[in-house]
């Protein structure tokens, strides 16, 4: 006997959140991996891996997120919490490995396909073992076909954000990069979840085992939430990776054109007397003229006596004359 499956059990909710949390963990990853880039060798280690861990828990909250709506009519569902944990090292680790190839190795195709599939196949692996740590009064079976398809756009998927991660440095275009990866690692999840059938026990139970949803979605996803937020703040404070490389630089240049030139430097004045020549002390008279006593009145004028005018008067004093 098959259970009724109702993926959706909170209408869009789980869905546009999941959509928007992977939305989130992409253009936090593909900005921290385009800002590697161009940056010093001894920063580069650091932007890639808070680039990928950003980017895995973007994925893995989305899973966990689409995971509360998944629904079971006849059986309630449980969550194994050290294999739910396990997948979200997985994400993390395996698109490490990836944006570490082709953070330095370049995107060369041989380089960038194998990240691709690389990276893909740990989407996929995180996912299904997500899957894994359900428990209920059943077990699940796969449409091999299905699962496929969801492996396959895991890593078409994969592959075009590790592409976009060091290809497109502009800060509209990561975005729009981000949102179309969103909606790709969204479609995978749910691809997959259409491959999905619950065969029910024979003898039901009252309970099955691990933690019920409700109860675990509070303290499984602060975590990686509170991360996202972290790294969303190390971003906002870095002007190259908030404008992108060309609006940045174009900002810079107009800056600089609307600043006023600098003055012109002070004038050198000669060193006196100039290096060429030696110093010379001023004497009098002028060499080669002979010394002349200075007379007054001047040769050939008569002595005139010094008169002067009659003092004017001032107040009831009288100034007399020398």
């Amino acid at each position: 006997m098959y259970g009724t499956i109702d993926g959706f059990n909170y209408g869009a909710t789980t869905p546009l959140a999941a959509y928007l949390m992977a939305c989130l963990g992409g253009a936090l990853g593909l900005r921290c991996t385009a800002r590697s880039v161009r940056t010093q060798r001894s920063w580069k280690a650091g932007w890639l891996a808070l680039g990928s861990a950003s980017i895995g828990s973007g994925i893995w909250t989305m899973h966990f997120i689409a995971m509360m709506g998944f629904h079971v009519k006849e059986t309630p569902i449980g969550f194994d919490i050290p294999i739910t944990l396990l997948s979200l090292i997985v994400a993390i680790f395996v698109v490490g490995i990836g944006v570490f190839m082709v953070g330095y190795r370049g995107t060369s195709p041989g380089v960038l396909l194998s990240a691709g599939v690389f990276t893909g196949l740990g989407v996929a692996a995180m996912h299904y073992i997500g899957m894994s740590a359900m428990r209920m009064q059943g077990h699940l079976e796969y449409s091999v076909p299905t699962v496929l398809l969801s492996v396959l756009i895991a890593v078409v998927a994969a592959t075009a954000a590790l592409w976009a991660a060091v290809t497109i440095y502009g800060f509209r275009a990561s975005l729009a990069s981000s949102l179309v990866m969103g909606v790709a690692v969204t479609g995978m999840h749910y691809t997959g979840m259409a491959a999905v059938s619950v065969r029910l026990d024979d003898v039901l139970s009252a309970s099955v085992g691990g933690e019920a949803p409700a109860s675990l979605i509070l303290p499984m996803l602060i975590g990686p939430v509170i991360f996202l937020v972290i790294a969303g703040t190390i971003i906002m404070f870095d002007p190259l990776l908030v404008l992108g490389e060309g609006e940045w630089n174009a900002k810079k240049a107009d800056s600089a054109s609307r600043t006023p030139p600098p003055p012109p430097p002070r004038p050198v004045w000669p060193v006196w007397p100039p290096e060429e020549e030696p110093a010379r002390a001023r004497t009098w008279p002028p060499e080669g003229e002979p010394a002349r006593a200075r007379t007054w009145p001047p040769e050939g004028e008569p002595a005139r006596a010094r008169t002067s005018r009659p003092a004017p008067r001032h107040g009831r004093r009288e100034y007399r004359e020398w």
